[in-house]
């Protein structure tokens, strides 16, 4: 083929695809076009995931009559004028590409009015042209709706993913704004239905309750300011205190002026600052805000404006690192430290601490029944209880040495073992004595609305109460002991976790997380009876050596070491 000039049309398509890749980008560019707009109300629309309709409305400056078809022309935007001015974007928008874009791959209407004047105009295009325009009478601000995203562009449309997925992904981008603008107030509405509005109260606090739940929100700590650090860099938002955290890091979300950006550095500068104060692999929730002068940071990185360059990256990644440990040092609750109860350290007749007195929390560890019976060829030996070390390790003999076995990771197992054997039946649950009404944040209802079906198979009977409200019915029966908002933060996770959308897959991610929260607890003491089930139950599953998680459950010194450290050989 010669080389060839492409036509206009086909041009814009291809550029459309680095800023319109899905329904939430669109979300995104919209509302920050009406954020840049200085609007105080943003209301967003949303029918089939995107794919029918989308729609943000906005009380705006609005656009002037005689610039709206200007607005969508490729590169023509009101936020720059040369080159220069990149060095100092205060504004979210600045390419002018946005609208072009959206309008070449969907069915717009564009109805807007400015302040100053006394009829707005109405713009429908498809596919990048304009088929109407007409004069309407509508309050100043701005409503853009998209239809039909990605009609002329079936092969994009075709690799969007589930309803499920595509609302999930609106709802980030939603929620991030709600965070970022506090002042402002969010509406948004799934298929007519409101799932998330922030007050617009102007406090972030506020705004996470909203997002997070009451619990979470209450939970956080604000970051302090830092009289000895740089004043031209500012860092604010809130942490989760260390006994709030989760499985992975998606909870960290960062702020450059406004902007949500993707900065791994940063991202890394707040999980060092919970260094020694959170278990190995759990990571916090985090909403930071950084403001610096313009001129210290590059936006025009990426169409999406989704990362940026800083001048001296380090100066950044010290306040941050600096703001998160402060306030997680000086805020956070110091928790309570206990003696170990040894064997003969209590006066007899006397009980140890109500925190060592906690019975196992499930039957399966001393039912070895309940589980399927043992393999042709044992994948352990057969072991004696001796006792117990630190109220967290059994000790065990067995026919050559010594067994230390991690009683979390070994009950952990069984558990996984035992739900993993019921699951086609149906996982045995406990009714509560009253329901209890749950309120998640958006993403979290989200998914766990998406997955009744599958989360009822698994002892978990949940019943929508309202907007991000779940009612909890009944709780796996390993869990009747535990907290149901709990549980079901802890099911919202492995959801996320089980992102392939295999629903065997997902499955197992929810009873992992079942089964690691339920499992007894390092600092537990058992019974010797305790202690006995556990290993008989454990000698029964199908791969005992390793928790759900890939742990080890055991660690085996043979009599050959034991002779070798005591210079027996």
């Amino acid at each position: 083929m010669g080389i060839r000039v492409l036509p206009p049309e086909v041009a814009v398509q291809i550029a459309a695809g680095e800023v319109v890749e899905r329904p939430a980008s669109v979300i995104k560019e919209l509302v920050e076009n009406s954020i840049d707009a200085g609007a105080r109300t943003v209301r967003i629309e949303v029918e089939a995931g995107g794919r029918r309709l989308l729609r943000v409305s906005d009380d705006g400056c609005g656009v002037p009559a005689d610039e709206v078809e200007l607005a969508f022309h490729r590169h023509s935007t009101s936020k720059l004028a040369a080159a220069a001015d990149l060095d100092h974007i205060t504004t979210l928008g600045f390419r002018g590409e946005a609208l072009a874009s959206i309008a070449a791959v969907s069915r717009t209407t564009f109805a807007t009015r400015a302040a100053d004047e006394e009829t707005g105009v109405l713009l429908r295009l498809e596919g990048g042209r304009v088929v109407t325009r007409q004069p309407v009478g509508r309050p100043p601000g701005t409503s853009v709706t998209v239809e039909d995203l990605f009609y002329n562009v079936p092969a994009r449309r075709k690799f969007l993913r589930s309803e499920t997925t595509e609302r999930r992904r609106i709802d980030g981008w939603v929620t991030r704004y709600a965070m970022a603008y506090p002042h402002l107030r969010f509406t948004l509405l799934h298929d007519g239905r409101e799932s998330f509005g922030s007050p617009g109260s102007g406090a972030l606090r506020d705004v996470l309750v909203a997002v997070y739940g009451l619990e979470t929100g209450a939970a956080m700590l604000e970051l302090p300011d830092d009289p000895g650090g740089d004043p031209a860099i500012r860092v604010q938002g809130f942490v989760s205190p260390t006994s709030l955290h989760r499985a992975n890091r998606s909870r960290i979300t960062l702020f450059i002026n406004g902007r949500w950006v993707q900065e791994t550095r940063l991202t890394y500068a707040v999980i060092q600052a919970y260094h020694t104060l959170l278990p190995t692999g759990r990571y916090p929730v985090a909403v930071v805000m950084v403001t610096l002068p313009p001129q210290e940071v590059d936006v025009n990185v990426h169409p999406a404006k989704v990362e940026v360059r800083f001048r001296d990256e380090d100066v950044v990644f010290r306040a941050v690192q600096r703001a998160v440990r402060r306030a997680v040092t000086g805020q956070s609750p110091v928790p309570h430290a206990f003696a170990p109860s040894w064997p003969g350290s209590r006066p007899p007749g006397t009980r140890p601490p109500a925190w060592t007195a906690r019975p196992v929390e499930s039957e399966a560890a001393i039912q070895p029944s309940l589980l399927p019976s043992a393999t042709a060829t044992p994948t352990m030996p057969v072991l004696r209880v001796i006792g117990q070390v630190g109220a967290t390790y059994i000790v065990s003999e067995g026919p050559d040495g010594i067994y230390l076995i991690d009683q979390h990771a070994a009950h952990e197992r069984v558990l996984y073992e035992q739900m993993m054997a019921q699951r086609e039946m149906g996982v045995a649950s406990q009714r509560l004595l009253e329901p209890v009404a749950v309120e998640l944040g958006p993403e979290a209802a989200g998914l766990v609305e998406a997955h009744v079906p599958t989360l009822r198979q698994l002892g978990l009977e949940l019943e929508l109460f309202g907007p991000n409200t779940i009612l909890v019915r009944t709780l796996p029966a390993v869990l009747t002991r535990s907290d149901p908002a709990e549980v079901l933060a802890e099911v919202a996770e492995a959801l996320e976790e089980g992102r392939s959308g295999v629903e065997e897959e997902i499955e197992q991610a929810v009873i992992r997380r079942v089964c690691k929260q339920a499992a007894v607890k390092a600092g537990q003491v058992l019974t010797r009876e305790e202690m006995d089930g556990l290993v008989h139950s454990l000698e029964r599953c199908t791969s005992p050596r390793t928790c759900p998680h890939g742990r080890p459950t055991m660690i085996h010194i043979s009599v050959t070491q034991l002779a070798r450290e005591f210079g027996r050989e």
